[in-house]
């Protein structure tokens, strides 16, 4: 049985007036859930007209018939393989579970689906799924339908065997008056793992998140045959005139010249077609999208396509990323083909997206388009096709050398690689705080002003490139060419300013990203100018990344990689530890109101947040104390990634704890005191936890009020943690007897 939903439209979009011209009318959408796990009933939980079934149409007016019968054949065509972890919810939870420490999911006493409803909460905000254990070694697709009533969110989250946090693979916040599926890419995997759905129904009265089946299938979600009732995922997007149906079936007119399936090489299978018959302007399109795959997607992807009267109609292949920027990858060569013709196109994105088919049409004698059997695999189509271009190359922290930068000789060594020994009057770098970094300066050259330029490896063209770096200036009084980034071809010549320093606070280091696409390979210069001794000062440049893709997107993607917190958007789940501290961290952006204590900016972007004690409203000796989510443990070792900002001629003590749930006292992993440094400084902590536990930070006010202690870009990473540099993981208090000494 076939149903005409999709990933993120609801059944009334999804079912134009076109296509509800074959069959009888449209009864009004609303959430009913079902009552038995028959075909009848999934049809009407859905809310579908039977008609979006959508067999191939002829021009004859009486159609129910044909489409009853398809209705009834449809499930018996073609069954696909169901792996671990998929459930009906019909008579049991086939193995999931709910959390106990969270609201229960329930099981509908009137029908074959689970939910979590705001009126029986019990003063909780979520509620927790958990599959059986899977051991899924290959890549294969989950897709859920499900429901969000009301105002609510739901997640995919997951757990894999033998490490404390989860990762978010998918989310939905959109409330419909009908179910929807949702499609997340299960990748490769060596070791087991479990699936983890949370619901939350917001407080609002009525809300509600129900879920009606999950199916774990073999392969990629963009894949599809069209012989599943869901239709993959796959949606229509609803034009008044012409739209994508499902074709085939054995209840075919017999005076339609449209082809029999290719998955099943008869009459009984199914297939995507758009028709020209109901055309009435010019090129009007028909688009047929797949969900949104979860993780980037590198490979092979083929298809089956059929076109006839090909002049009268336009069909191409486009992909769409997060942020709804297309891009064609494939449009015919040939003007028809009256047999079911295989395409096969690579694809290599950096990102998730969607692909969307589209076929537009001149007149109402434009012809049909047909598609099926979409596969993609992860080996390139064609043995040309290169890899995909490493970015890494032409990033660089400067802890080692210069990496692949490099300066023109004619100019001299303008940019200078230093590091800044922990003070308490000159910035250090941004990687560690103790580390190195590259300085512009006009002590550097024997004449009165300079021009510097800092120039990285050639890139490949045709690509799109997220760049990031950090920059800090100091002293200057002009700061007009003090720093600005180029793009340059393969004959040296600039092609572009991408980014010049406008305004800039002093000694903060400010993160910058830019995103550009050339047809022609390129490279990226950094360019220092200064032309009067006088009003130049220094040019600070560190953490050099580059990376595909564009930068809206890739933050979310490196987010996703790891449990990571920058307190940008939220406290990440971080709590008060109310029982045993006088004091609260404040989550805060900018300079902290006592001079001369505190951070000037965030360690993430220059201009974000961060969290902090504010010593000015505590007593000496009192604490505050911030408590992370739960995590689960493991037998492995874990390593938490933090930086840390402790200024301030009265600064206190910065603890880390391990609070296990199964120990009467906090377990002491790190400890700072004193006045370390105007920078942010890096602090790496390896432990190994095997039961639930919790990671603490105690802040303690020093003697005076100079003591602000703040904390930012927290990560947890599985495994032990990686020395990359001067890393601050030896304890340290005090300075050297040179507070502004610089090694050159």
């Amino acid at each position: 049985m076939k149903q005409w939903t999709g990933s993120t439209r609801s059944a009334e979009e999804r079912c134009s007036p076109a296509v509800t011209h074959n069959c009888a009318g449209r009864p009004k959408l609303r959430y009913r859930p079902p009552v038995s796990p028959s075909s009848e009933s999934l049809l009407r939980s859905l809310e579908l007209p039977v008609s979006a079934l959508s067999l191939p149409h002829s021009r004859a007016p009486q159609m129910s018939a044909f489409c009853l019968l398809a209705l009834l054949a449809l499930p018996t065509a073609w069954a696909q393989q169901l792996l671990p972890g998929s459930c009906n919810f019909e008579h049991n939870t086939c193995g999931y579970s709910s959390d106990p420490a969270y609201a229960r999911w329930t099981i509908n006493e009137e029908g074959r689906f689970i939910t979590v409803d705001t009126s029986f909460m019990d003063g909780q905000e979520k509620a927790f799924l958990l599959s059986p254990e899977l051991d899924l070694v290959d890549w294969s697709c989950l897709r859920l339908v499900y429901q969000i009533t009301g105002t609510g969110s739901l997640q995919v989250h997951l757990r894999p065997e033998d490490e404390s946090f989860d990762y978010t693979l998918w989310t939905a916040s959109k409330p419909s008056d009908s179910w929807l599926i949702g499609s997340v890419d299960l990748r490769n995997a060596s070791n087991s793992y479990k699936i983890l759905i949370e619901g939350r129904p917001s407080k609002e009265a009525g809300s509600s998140v129900a879920i009606f089946e999950i199916h774990v299938v073999p392969g990629y979600c963009i894949e599809c045959n069209f012989e599943e009732h869901h239709l993959c995922g796959y949606s229509n997007h609803w034009n008044p005139n012409v739209n994508w149906y499902v074709g085939g079936s054995i209840a075919r007119d017999p005076r339609s010249n449209l082809p029999d399936d290719h998955t099943l090489s008869n009459e009984g299978g199914h297939y995507m077609y758009a028709d020209s018959v109901y055309a009435k302007k010019f090129q009007e399109v028909a688009k047929l999208s797949s969900p949104m795959t979860t993780t980037p997607m590198e490979g092979c992807l083929s298809f089956y396509y059929q076109r006839d009267q090909a002049r009268g109609n336009i069909f191409s292949v486009f992909t769409k990323d997060q942020l709804g920027h297309y891009e064609e990858i494939w449009r015919p060569e040939a003007y028809a083909a009256s047999t079911w013709r295989l395409v096969q196109v690579d694809i290599k994105a950096p990102h998730p997206l969607e692909v969307t088919f589209e076929a537009a049409f001149n007149s109402p004698r434009g012809g049909y388009v047909a598609l099926d059997d979409i596969s993609f695999s992860p080996e390139f189509c064609h043995t040309e096709t290169e890899p995909m271009f490493d970015p890494s190359t032409a990033s660089c922290d400067f802890e080692d050398g210069f990496c692949q930068y490099y300066q023109e000789r004619a100019e001299g060594s303008v940019w200078n690689r230093v590091s800044v020994k922990p003070n308490a009057y000159r910035l250090g770098d941004h990687t560690t705080g103790s580390g190195s970094f590259l300085l512009a300066n006009t002590r550097f050259t024997s004449r009165p002003g300079y021009v510097g330029r800092l120039h990285g490896p050639f890139m490949p063209g045709n690509l799109k490139y997220c760049l990031r770096f950090y920059y800090a200036l100091h002293g200057f009084v002009k700061i007009d060419n003090a720093l600005s980034v180029y793009i340059y071809d393969e004959n040296n010549i600039a092609q572009e300013k991408i980014w010049t320093v406008s305004a800039s606070a002093k000694d903060i280091w400010f993160e910058v990203d830019i995103t550009f696409q050339k047809p022609m390979p390129t490279k990226v210069v950094f360019v220092s100018i200064c032309k009067n001794f006088w009003d130049c000062g220094l040019v600070a440049l560190d953490d050099i990344t580059v990376a595909l893709g564009d930068c809206r997107i890739a933050a979310g993607l490196q987010q996703s990689l790891t449990r990571q917190c920058s307190f940008e958007v939220d406290d990440c789940g971080y709590t008060q530890d109310r029982e045993s501290d006088a004091s609260d961290w404040v989550r805060m952006r900018g300079h902290t109101p006592t001079s001369y204590t505190g951070p000037r900016g965030d360690h993430t972007t220059g201009v974000g947040y961060f969290m902090y004690i504010e010593a000015s409203h505590m007593l000496p000796g009192h604490s505050a104390r911030l408590l992370s989510t739960e995590l689960r443990g493991s037998t492995g070792p874990q390593c938490l990634v933090f930086f840390y900002h402790m200024h301030g001629s009265g600064t206190g003590l910065l603890n880390v704890f391990l609070r296990r749930v199964d120990r009467e006292y906090d377990a002491l992993l790190w400890r700072r005191r004193g006045e370390h440094s105007i920078s942010w400084m890096k602090g790496m902590v390896e432990y190994t936890c095997k039961t639930r536990h919790q990671i603490l930070f105690e802040a303690i006010r020093g003697p005076s009020i100079r003591s602000d202690i703040a904390i930012d870009d927290i990560i947890f990473k599985k495994g032990p943690c990686k020395n990359t540099g001067a890393v601050d993981n030896i304890p340290y208090s005090g300075f050297s007897e040179n507070l502004n000494e610089v090694e050159y």
